[in-house]
This record gives C-alpha cells, structure tokens and sequence, in this order.
C-alpha cells in the first residue's frame, strides 16, 4: 500500500471510529449542559420533496416523545453537486415514497404529479409564516398535504402581505441552506442534532436510539422508534413457480451501500430460490458524476452506523478509485460464469471498506481473489482483457433505461427497479410475488 493510501485509511478510520463519535457527543452534551439551553433537533423541510412530506407526517408525534426542542428549517433542492440527475432524482423519489408510503398505511397523495413552481413558492410563503408558531408542526404538514394534493393555498398563512411572506420565505430559504451546508448536508427531509445527521424516516431510528440513550425521551413514552429500521424477513414460502425468478443487481466496487447490500441479497435471492445476476457498472466518479465532499462524508458515517446495525465490519477504507476498480471488475467479469461472482464481489468490497486491502496492488487483489475461491494462476489473464468494459456499459444503459444511475439498485424479472440497501425489503416483496401464484 501507498504512504497515501495508508494515510487515507487511517483518516477513514478516524472518521467512523465509534470511540471518537462517542467523544463528539459526550462533548456536545457537555457544552448543552454548560450553557443550559434545551437540547435541540434541527428539521430541514423542502417542500418539493416527497420524502420531506412523508417526514413531516410524523414530526407532532417526535415532538411528544423526546425532551428536545424542535427548530424547522425551509431548504431548496440540493444543487447539481450533490444530485447530478436532479429530474432522475425527482421522478424516482415519486415512486419509491409512494411505495414506502402505502407500507407505512400513510394516506399519501400522488407524488408523480410534482408541484408547479407557483404551488410551490405558494407553500413556502405559507409555511413561512407559521414555522415559527409555536404549534408549526401539524401546520406543516397540512401545508404539505395540501400542496401536494393541489389544493388553494391561499388562506394556508397568517394573512401576511404575499409580497412580505415571499420576501420572508426567501430568507428562510437561504439561511436555511446556509445551516445546512455549514453542518455538512445537502438533501431536505434531514434532520441534525449535535454534530450528527439523520435522513428522514429511514434514519429516523437512528436519531430516536441516540436521544433515548441520552434520557431525552419522556418518561412513559413508546421505546419502539415510531419508523422502526425495515429490514428482509426471510418468509417461508412455498414456490408454485414452475421458473425461478431472477434478481438483477446493480452493483459497484466503490460503493459501500453495495457492500452493505451484498450479502443481504445473495442470502435472499438463495432463500427464496431465486437466480442472482451481477449487473457491475462503472462508479459515479468513473462516469463523470461528481460526489463533492459533503456528501461523501455524510454517506461514509451514515454506512458505519447501518454496518453497526447489521453486524458488518466497517471504516479501514482503500478507496478503489480507477486502476482498483478495473482490476475489480475485470476479475469480477471472469468469477461470474465460473459460479464465484457474488464471492468476488463480497471479498472485494470487504477489502476495500473493512480490511484495508489495497486492490490496486497485486498482494491486495490476491488475498480478495484468494478468499472468493479463485486460484493465483487464474488471475492475471482476465487482467489484460477488456471485455468487462462493454459488459459494465452494457449494464449501465440498462439501469439507465429503469429510471436509475446509482447503486446498489435491483429487480426482479421485469418489475420496477429499486434503489438502495434501505429497500431490501421491498425486493423481498417482489420476490414473493413473482413466486406467489396469480390471483385469479
């Protein structure tokens, strides 16, 4: 390994290490307590996005549970930086909100039919008068519910001149940017709470089990979180199938939600009979697609707490940017019609993101190959052939063509895709379907 490779996992390890995440809060709590100011949550709203509503849905309930002090902020969309494919982001976020929605039993609107811009800066000017109410909450997300439904937002504020309310709405929208990307995030539906961020509902737990283990929740309040992590179930099931289904898995080796993702999956598709084809592409970076440093630091705490929560090793990162990455693929190309496809994959992103191993050298691509039950004689041919390039464009305009551009993403047979480890569970449902006989 390179003395900068060595120096940028040392740094990785630093930033996911739990003993100084464990400091940083001990440290915030103290200088709360010092000053004797009320322990507060911030909530970034963006009112364009649909996780933002289904967020919003839930924030009376949060502020009943927890001793903390609930302070709304309003956010634009990120910016290209953050959301290189901002109308791809737009459409997919519809769907899959949707779909969380209607399996959290939420009476959710159509989020394909996106607000006009003067829907929206009527929202804005609305709830900009009422944020700062003292019960903004319930008015927030009936200022949601209404946007999204297409409903007059006229009478929605205090009254205020509209001239004077979208003045204010302006300036909460740039302050509130402002706070956002000082702390280090970019997307709306976010909440932070000292030095630490949380998206949404599907980070919602996380929040809810540091601020239960801080005494911040009222005594006699649920200990279950109210959006509980979501996770495969591993259902018994009879297959009435005459075929197995196949489940198509958009993976990277630069992504650590793949690496997350990896093992899950190749024990669902298992459990459920089911064929597990590798669709590699090309990272983000590899394609063109920025990944500033905002997000790449938030994406690499937020996988060391899910690689907490499912028992995964994490943090002693060799970022296989470039020649890693192609030697990667090149070996990953050559184990998937030899049956070692998904144990290359699993030891390469193990490498790479817990054990410090190093792909761009030959001992680090060896000991991955080793441990995916390839032999060393069988390593150096499928190195100098580029045939893997064609298969990973192949791979790239067919996930392209779904409504997608980011990893892991997955299917099943001809349905809808879905994106990230968050929504394992929604591929288990697919998976049951296709092997669930037709209703008549």
């Amino acid at each position: 390994m390179s003395l900068s490779s060595a120096v940028k996992t040392t740094i990785s390890q630093a930033l996911t290490s739990p003993a100084l995440r464990q400091l940083s809060r001990q440290r915030h709590a103290l200088r709360r307590r010092l000053s004797r100011q009320p322990a507060t949550v911030h909530y970034f709203h963006q009112v364009d996005d649909p996780y933002s509503h289904l967020t919003a849905l839930h924030l009376e309930a949060f502020e009943a549970k927890y001793r903390v002090r609930l302070v709304p902020h309003l956010v634009p969309p990120p910016d290209c930086a953050a959301a290189p494919e901002p109308q791809k982001l737009q459409n997919w976020s519809a769907i899959d909100a949707k779909r969380l929605a209607r399996s959290l039993g939420l009476n959710a609107p159509d989020f394909l039919r996106q607000p006009k811009h003067t829907e929206i800066e009527a929202a804005q000017s609305a709830l900009a008068q009422v944020l700062e109410q003292p019960r903004w909450a319930p008015k927030l997300a009936e200022i949601s519910d209404a946007l999204w439904r297409g409903t007059d937002l006229s009478g929605a504020g205090k009254g205020q001149n509209p001239a004077d309310a979208g003045l204010l709405a302006h300036q909460m929208l740039e302050s509130g940017a402002a706070l956002r990307q000082k702390w280090g995030h970019y997307l709306g539906a976010t909440f932070y709470f000292e030095g630490e961020w949380y998206w949404g509902l599907d980070r919602l737990h996380h929040l809810e089990r540091r601020l239960g283990q801080a005494g911040l929740a009222w005594v006699g309040t649920a200990r279950l979180p109210l959006v509980p992590a979501r996770a495969p179930m591993f259902k018994p099931i009879e297959h009435t199938s005459p075929t197995r289904p196949v489940v198509y898995f958009y993976c990277s080796l630069r992504s650590p939600y793949t690496y997350l993702a990896a093992a899950q999956l190749r024990r669902l598709a298992e459990h459920y009979g089911a064929q597990l084809r590798l669709c590699f592409v090309l990272p983000m970076m590899m394609r063109g697609l920025p990944v500033n440093w905002p997000k790449r630091l938030y994406i690499l705490r937020d996988t060391k707490r899910e690689a907490e929560r499912l028992g995964l090793p994490f943090g002693r990162i060799v970022d296989p940017i470039h020649h890693a990455t192609e030697r990667g693929l090149a070996l990953l190309h050559l184990a998937i019609p030899l049956g070692r496809g998904p144990a290359l994959l699993e030891s390469f992103l193990q490498g790479v993101f817990a054990d410090g191993l190093d792909a761009a050298s030959e001992a680090g691509l060896l000991a991955i190959a080793e441990r995916a039950g390839l032999k060393p004689s069988q390593i150096n041919a499928p190195l100098a052939d580029p045939a893997w390039r064609d298969q990973a464009s192949a791979h790239l305009q067919d996930m392209l063509a779904r409504g997608l551009w980011g990893v892991p993403s997955f299917r099943v047979d001809s349905m809808p895709a879905v994106w990230g480890q968050d929504r394992l569970w929604m591929l288990e449902e697919d998976l049951i379907a296709a092997l669930s006989p037709p209703v008549p």
